[in-house]
C-alpha cells in the first residue's frame, strides 16, 4: 500500500505544464489515447450527468481551427498585424494530440449548479493529465478569447448550453524544464474554529 501511495505522490509531483509549442511527436498511440481519455470517466460527477465532453481535433481539421483562430483575432482587432494573424493560425498546429474540453450548463438535473459541472470537468481533465504524465508525455491546458468566439463555436457546432473551457495538448516534451516551486499546504489551507469566535474582548 505504501508503495502505491508513493507512486501516486511521485506522479502528482512530476506533472507540469509543457507549452504546446514544445510538445512534439510522437504523441499517444491508439492504446495510450484510450487510457488517457478513459481516465476522465473516473472524475466525480454529481448526478451522473457527464456534463462535459472532449473533442479531438484531427490533423485534417487543424487548418480549419487555425482559420477560426485567425478570424476570431481579426473580429476582436481589425488592425491585427499579418504576423499576429499567422501566429494565431499556427496555434492550431502545435502538439501531436489536441482536444477541446466542453461543458454543458443545462443537461440533466437543472438543480445541479454550473459550478459543480465545471468542477467535474476539471477533475476529468486532471485525470487525463496525470495519465498522460504516467505514460511519459508532456501536456498543457490553454485557453484564450477565441474560446468564446462565434468562429470557434460555429466550427465545433456548439449548442447554446455548451461552453468551451480549454484546449488540452499532449505530446512528447521537446526538452525538460526546471520544475516550478509549488505552494505549500499552509498557503492554501486554513481551519474553521468556532471556538475562536467566542474569544472576543
Amino acid at each position: 500500500m505504501q508503495e502505491t501511495i508513493d507512486l501516486i505522490d511521485t506522479l502528482m509531483q512530476s506533472r507540469q505544464t509543457t507549452l504546446p509549442k514544445r510538445l512534439v511527436a510522437p504523441g499517444p498511440d491508439a492504446l495510450q489515447l484510450q487510457r488517457i481519455v478513459g481516465s476522465a470517466a473516473h472524475a466525480p460527477d454529481h448526478g451522473q450527468l457527464m456534463p462535459w465532453r472532449f473533442v479531438i481535433i484531427s490533423e485534417a481539421a487543424r487548418p480549419a481551427l487555425g482559420e477560426a483562430f485567425a478570424e476570431a483575432l481579426l473580429a476582436r482587432d481589425a488592425c491585427a498585424l499579418p504576423e499576429q494573424v499567422q501566429q494565431a493560425r499556427e496555434k492550431a498546429l502545435r502538439a501531436p494530440l489536441l482536444m477541446l474540453l466542453l461543458v454543458k450548463d443545462k443537461s440533466g438535473d437543472v438543480s445541479i449548479d454550473f459550478a459543480e459541472r465545471v468542477l467535474s470537468a476539471g477533475c476529468a481533465v486532471q485525470n487525463m493529465l496525470l495519465m498522460a504524465t504516467a505514460l511519459g508525455f508532456g501536456s498543457a491546458l490553454t485557453s484564450g478569447k477565441a474560446l468564446k468566439s462565434t468562429q470557434l463555436r460555429s466550427l465545433f457546432s456548439l449548442g447554446t448550453d455548451e461552453h468551451a473551457l480549454c484546449f488540452v495538448s499532449v505530446g512528447s516534451a521537446g526538452r525538460n524544464k526546471q520544475a516550478r516551486v509549488r505552494p505549500v499546504a499552509e498557503q492554501y489551507v486554513s481551519t474553521l474554529s468556532l471556538e475562536d469566535q467566542g474569544n472576543g474582548p
